[in-house]
């Protein structure tokens, strides 16, 4: 621990930092602080600071900065965070409640308003589940040669498209869809409906194979997408904005871009991270956010569901005002994932 005066220079050069992204020198500090001291007895306590790996000096005659583990410290033991007013808690709310009942939606939702709160960038990513299946699925006529396939699994997932079918989709259609789907597609793993399932139908549908051949690849395509992990990412520009990041922007957004590695990397943190963590600079994982700080959320639901939610910003973010907001909005998602589900009649 260091002392109590030594708490207030540091807290006063990591919030100036944060403000103005400029390094401070002791005369400015001795005009801040709420009592008097001599700029040399700042210098030394900044020295002191330095020798304990919390301040950095750009150039010898230059002011100090924070280093990386002294957000840690900040955020620990000096931050006062500013409260979320109820207003904008119920702002918060009531904009996530729109898409409650749809898991992907209802993230989707979540990160475009982490980016817009943080100016971070957000993003969500779910996590590849072996075990989800086929719950309901819905044709809906969408005219003379056109039906809606709607799916939902076990899962939450929501999946649908239009195909165009080579016959009418009238009672009797519809009759013999609902019978192929009880038989064949309800309750069976995602990963295991593909084309050797559509042509185990063949028996059953006799002469009506190739009436009902576009709604089953259809189904098919579907399950295929919603067995994937989905990765959505929002507000990769606002990094640009983080002047200290400079260089290593272009690294991160190339990062980001490689999507896969990004899932690989996330679904790794959904396996052993913890539910809700802050990750500042050397704190962070992967090799190329150790210039940033990460807000990450992880979510179970629906049975076995797993998503993992969060922020990347520069480990300048304003932690005080950012923290509390980005803290509410994820355990708002938690509250609405574990209440939510939506269901066929």
């Amino acid at each position: 621990m260091i002392g109590e005066r030594q708490a207030a220079i540091l807290s006063l050069i990591i919030d100036s930092y944060i403000k103005t992204g400029e390094p401070i020198g002791s005369k400015t500090l001795a005009n801040l602080l709420p009592y008097k001291i001599s700029s040399a007895t700042i210098r030394n306590e900044m020295a002191y600071l330095s020798e304990l790996g919390l301040l950095e000096q750009m150039h010898t005659s230059g002011g100090r900065i924070p280093s990386k583990s002294s957000y840690r410290y900040y955020v620990n033991n000096l931050m006062v965070e500013k409260p979320i007013e109820a207003l904008e808690k119920e702002k918060i709310s009531e904009f996530l409640s729109i898409n409650a009942s749809d898991p992907q939606r209802l993230l989707k939702d979540a990160v475009s308003l982490l980016a817009e709160e943080t100016n971070c960038t957000a993003f969500y990513c779910t996590v590849k589940d072996e075990l989800d299946c086929i719950q309901g699925v819905e044709i809906i006529p969408a005219g003379s040669s056109k039906a809606m396939i709607v799916m939902l699994t076990v899962g939450g997932k929501i999946r649908s498209s239009v195909c165009r079918l080579n016959c009418p989709a009238d009672d009797e259609f519809k009759a013999l869809f609902y019978r192929i789907m009880a038989d064949y597609f309800i309750g069976t793993p995602l990963s295991d409906v593909n084309l050797v399932l559509i042509q185990s139908t063949a028996p059953a549908l006799k002469d009506r194979i190739f009436d009902m051949l576009p709604v089953l690849t259809s189904l098919c395509s579907l399950c295929k997408e919603a067995y994937e992990p989905a990765l959505f990412i929002e507000g990769e520009t606002n990094l640009l904005s983080h002047e200290e990041l400079s260089g290593e922007v272009y690294k991160l957004l190339s990062f980001l871009a490689d999507k896969e590695q990004f899932k690989r990397h996330l679904a790794q943190y959904a396996k052993y991270g913890k539910e809700f963590e802050l990750l500042i600079g050397n704190e962070n994982y992967h090799p190329l956010l150790k210039n940033t700080s990460t807000v990450l959320a992880k979510y179970n639901y629906n049975n076995s569901q797993s998503a993992v939610l969060g922020i990347i910003g520069s480990t300048r973010i304003d932690y005080s005002s950012i923290l509390p907001r980005v803290e509410y909005i994820m355990k708002t998602v938690k509250k609405f994932l574990q209440e939510g589900g939506a269901q066929f009649e």
